[in-house]
């Protein structure tokens, strides 16, 4: 800590909890700034030491609690994103859609899927699924037909979350 630093808490300048008032300030003081108070008997050393273990704890913390996070590679049914479509438009509703495979009708699976999706409010969002051993679209576009109507009996489900937030998940979608 800097000398300036360590005589602001020291000396009660700019700490004290309201001018005047004699009820607060003589426990104030004591706490922060009497000689008997921790500040006072603490070296500067230590507390700069405190202060940067402190500092890599929440570091490490946040660093973990980042890395360890849930996501789509976390899931069973071996996903794999074959198309996908985002409007250019960043000033309106932004449009999202994707084709993915997957190995097995795990519908949970699906629904998590589709959680894990980017979602922007007042934004649409749909992902169709099709089976890993069946063909499925290469592209995918807006519109009310999003992709190749000879792809439409291979789609096993579409996971869709409109403007309002609202989660739709159909099982076959197209039969």
């Amino acid at each position: 800590m800097s000398a300036v630093a360590l005589y602001v808490l020291h000396s009660g300048v700019g700490l004290s909890p309201a001018p005047g008032n004699r009820y607060l300030t003589p426990y104030f003081n004591y706490l922060c700034c009497s000689q008997y108070s921790i500040l006072h008997t603490m070296s500067s050393k230590t507390i700069k030491y405190l202060f940067t273990a402190a500092a890599a704890v929440l570091i490490i913390w946040f660093i973990y609690d980042a890395s360890s996070q849930p996501g789509v590679d976390d899931l069973k049914g071996n996903f794999k994103e074959i198309a996908m479509y985002r409007n250019e438009n960043n000033t309106g509703p932004i449009v999202r859609i994707y084709a993915v495979t997957v190995a097995d009708t795990l519908w949970n699976e699906m629904r998590k899927y589709g959680d894990y999706m980017p979602h922007t409010k007042y934004g649409n969002t749909k992902v169709y699924f099709f089976l890993a051993d069946k063909p499925a679209p290469t592209a995918v576009y807006p519109g009310d037909a999003n992709f190749d109507a000879r792809f439409h009996n291979n789609a096993v489900a579409r996971y869709e979350k409109d403007a309002m937030g609202q989660i739709a998940f159909v099982k076959y979608p197209f039969r």
